[in-house]
Formats: C-alpha cells, sequence, structure tokens
C-alpha cells in the first residue's frame, strides 16, 4: 500500500459499512491520517471532547478495520489537531506525503472555479493580513463544497507566517460542548481564557449554536472581546447569517460586519478538474471517459468526488481493480440517491433535537419529566409528525410506549406555542432543516 492515507481510506470505508451514518458522519467521518510507524497508527481530531468520544467507544472497531485491512494488529493513537504534531516518516509514507491530515489544506491544493472564486480570494487576503483585511469574514455553503479546507488554508498559511499567533480552530458543535463541560466543572474561566486569548479565531459551522442560549452568550462576549482588541475571526457556515433562524439578531448583526463570502456547487469542467487532481495525488490513473462520467453524475458535494477517488484507489490496492465506467457505477451507486428525497430518521430528529437544547437524545426518549426534557420531547414528536409518515401511534411507542392521547396532547401544545412564539418557531424550523440537510 502506497501511503497510510490510502491505507487509513480503506479501513474508514469499513468502518462506515457497519455503523448507523449519523454515528459515522459526527465521529469518524472527521478522523484525519497523520503518521504510522512502528506498529503505532497515528490519527486525528478536531477536538478533546471528540477524541474522548473515540477513545472510550470506537477505539476496537477502528482497530479492527486496520486489522481487515493490513492483516495484521496495530496499535492507534487519537489526538486532537490542537495539539497535532507530525510523527517521524513511517514506512508507509512516500516523499513528500508526511503531512496528511489537516495539513493537506492549503491554498495550492484547492481547486479554484466560478463556484468558490471570491470566497478563495477572500480567505487567502485575510491569511496575508489577518484583521486588516475582512473582520469577520463570513464563508457558507452547502456541505462537502469545500468551506472547511478554506478555514484550514488560512490556519495553515498564517501559521507559516508568523508561526508565533495564537490561532484556534474549533467546530460550532465543540464550542458548544467544551462550555457544558466547564459549566459542568462549575469553572468557566479556563474556557473564557483559551477563547479570549486567540489572535485568529476560526469557527467551522457556527450555525451549531443556533438556539442554544448559553452558547449564544459566551459567543457574543467572545467575539465582541476579539474583535474589539483587533483580532480576526473566521466563521463557516451552511447559510447565511439572516437564513439562521434560531440565532440571537445581535450575533447575526455581528456576522454580517465583515464580508459574506459563498460557496456554490462546482461546474462540470471544475468536478472534472477536482477528480483528476484527486487522483494524481493518490497516484490512481483515472481515463478522461471515467473521470467525466462521476462529474456528471456526482454535481453537488467535491467531498463525494474525493471520495468516490479514494475509493477507486483503495479498490486498485487491495483488489487490484481498475477504474471503468463499469465499476465507477457500483462504487457510486449509494451516492447516486441523493437525487431522491432522503429519509429521516427518528434517531437523526432526536438527536437534532437534543443537540439544540444541550440534553442527550437519552434523555429525550426516557421518562424523565425534567421541564426542558420534556419541552425536547414534544418538539421532538413535533417534528417527527411534520417530516416523517409516522402515525400518531407508531410516535407514541418510540418514545417508551406513550400513548396516542400523550402524543396528541404533546403535538397541540407545541403547535400552540410556535404560533405565539416566534422564536420557538424559528428553532424549530432550523432543527427541521437541519435534519433534513
Amino acid at each position: 500500500m502506497e501511503s497510510f492515507e490510502q491505507c487509513f481510506a480503506a479501513v474508514a470505508e469499513k468502518l462506515r459499512d457497519n455503523m448507523v451514518e449519523t454515528t459515522y458522519n459526527l465521529f469518524i467521518s472527521g478522523i484525519h491520517p497523520v503518521s504510522f510507524a512502528e506498529g503505532l497508527a497515528t490519527l486525528s481530531v478536531s477536538s478533546d471532547f471528540q477524541r474522548g468520544i473515540v477513545e472510550e467507544r470506537y477505539i476496537g472497531m477502528i482497530k479492527d478495520g486496520f486489522m481487515q485491512v493490513l492483516g495484521f494488529p496495530v496499535d492507534v493513537k487519537i489526538i486532537s489537531r490542537d495539539s497535532l504534531t507530525i510523527v517521524a516518516e513511517s514506512p508507509f509514507l512516500s516523499e513528500g506525503q508526511a503531512l496528511s491530515g489537516v495539513n493537506s489544506y492549503t491554498f495550492d491544493n484547492f481547486i479554484v472555479g466560478n463556484n468558490n472564486r471570491f470566497a478563495h480570494a477572500a480567505a487567502q487576503a485575510v491569511a496575508a493580513n489577518p484583521s486588516g483585511s475582512y473582520n469577520p469574514l463570513f464563508i457558507y455553503g452547502a456541505s462537502g463544497l469545500g468551506k472547511t479546507h478554506l478555514l484550514i488554508a488560512i490556519k495553515n498559511d498564517i501559521e507559516r507566517i508568523n508561526p508565533n499567533y495564537n490561532i484556534i480552530y474549533v467546530e460550532g458543535e465543540s464550542f458548544t460542548n467544551e462550555l457544558i463541560e466547564a459549566i459542568g466543572q462549575g469553572n468557566t474561566r479556563p474556557f473564557h481564557d483559551k477563547y479570549r486569548s486567540a489572535e485568529v479565531l476560526l469557527v467551522d459551522d457556527i450555525q451549531f449554536i443556533g438556539g442554544k442560549e448559553r452558547t449564544q452568550e459566551e459567543f457574543f462576549h467572545t467575539f465582541n472581546d476579539l474583535y474589539q482588541s483587533g483580532r480576526q475571526i473566521v466563521l463557516t457556515s451552511d447559510r447565511p447569517p439572516k437564513e439562521i433562524k434560531s440565532l440571537e439578531e445581535r450575533l447575526r448583526t455581528r456576522f454580517e460586519w465583515g464580508l459574506l463570502a459563498d460557496i456554490l456547487p462546482p461546474d462540470l469542467e471544475t468536478r472534472i478538474t477536482i477528480l483528476r487532481r484527486k487522483a494524481e495525488l493518490l497516484g490512481l490513473p483515472l481515463p478522461d471517459d471515467v473521470a467525466e462520467f462521476i462529474a456528471t453524475k456526482i454535481k453537488d458535494n467535491i467531498r463525494q468526488l474525493e471520495g468516490t477517488i479514494k475509493k477507486l484507489n483503495a479498490y486498485r490496492l487491495i483488489d487490484g481493480i481498475q477504474p471503468t465506467i463499469m465499476n465507477v457505477q457500483d462504487t457510486i451507486k449509494d451516492i447516486l440517491q441523493d437525487h431522491r428525497p432522503i429519509p429521516v430518521t427518528i434517531e437523526k430528529i432526536i438527536e437534532e433535537v437534543a443537540r439544540t437544547f444541550g440534553i442527550s437524545p437519552e434523555d429525550i426518549k426516557s421518562s424523565r419529566r425534567d421541564a426542558d426534557i420534556t419541552t425536547a420531547r414534544q418538539i421532538s414528536m413535533y417534528v417527527i409528525r411534520e417530516i416523517t409518515p409516522l402515525t400518531m401511534e407508531e410516535i407514541g411507542a418510540e418514545f417508551s410506549a406513550r400513548n396516542h392521547s400523550t402524543v396528541t396532547y404533546s403535538l397541540k401544545k407545541i403547535t400552540s406555542q410556535i404560533a405565539s412564539d416566534s422564536r420557538l418557531r424559528e428553532t424549530v424550523e432550523d432543527i427541521i432543516k437541519n435534519t433534513k440537510s
């Protein structure tokens, strides 16, 4: 196998085949390979919170995946990207491939097209002159179009030019989870000090703080402190600030103070260029007709284009299968389902409601009657009724066998509340949008 990155791509595919999609997307898809040396695979995740979850719940599955791909046992070490260091070169790494994971996100390997030229130029300007160009910079667009790539390219460029800068990269959900943990420990001072000492703050998927009052309060003060001190803030989201309905107006306004830059889906020529570049980096021979076929079928998500190339390369490395239109059709058959409405699962709805209200999915499905849990449970029932074909009896069965009358009461209550409470209505609308995305 030519590189550790290719090896882990094969491992990740095996994990994906054996996990619920929501779980995979939350905790596995963001793992990046760092190095392999003396039987130790080092992998990175975005935060200490995610590292704890992966180590506690999924380390065994990851080791099993390596065993299946490599044929021998491997030790696994998980590190957060805040403390990412590059380990010594491994026998799996070819020259120039030692820097993997987040360090591979640069402006040089970002494919520029008409769909993202403005956002790319704005990001480069910020990296070249933090706080001197656009502050804040707010990049938005659908999932998989390169927002995270640009965000980390900014980080890598600033670090290269100013190695002593205190740069913090965090996902919106991780920011919330860190705050919850600090509150639980009864000491938020280290949390405040960490974020308010940043010279550059990069927040990915800021829309996830919407609807979370304590998190928005904390981020409001953090934003003000950094902005007034002339420090750079860059945010990404799946939509512009005005469309994040559950976001407080004072934050929405501040996010619009600087520059808004959108990223649209790439055109056909750009998609083909992306495929060829990704294949070239992996050393994968990609015939022109195969590249055009993939680009014609996958139109809206760069991450899916990259994933297809990695999967084709894994087939080549593991089974010796070369890319042809025939085997590509089998490779992307699941992705092509994206052209049809995506069925929404009960689990996904409950997880989104839980994330919005800062509680656990288990609490929502339990019999606990705390006010916040009861409200979250009733909203879950309302959303399920709105976007799934389940009957009230079937919805009740999902919540500890609650009967028809309990579900009916919950639906009527939430319907009445959202009619008179615009803030709650926007929160519910945001939950529905996030669940469907």
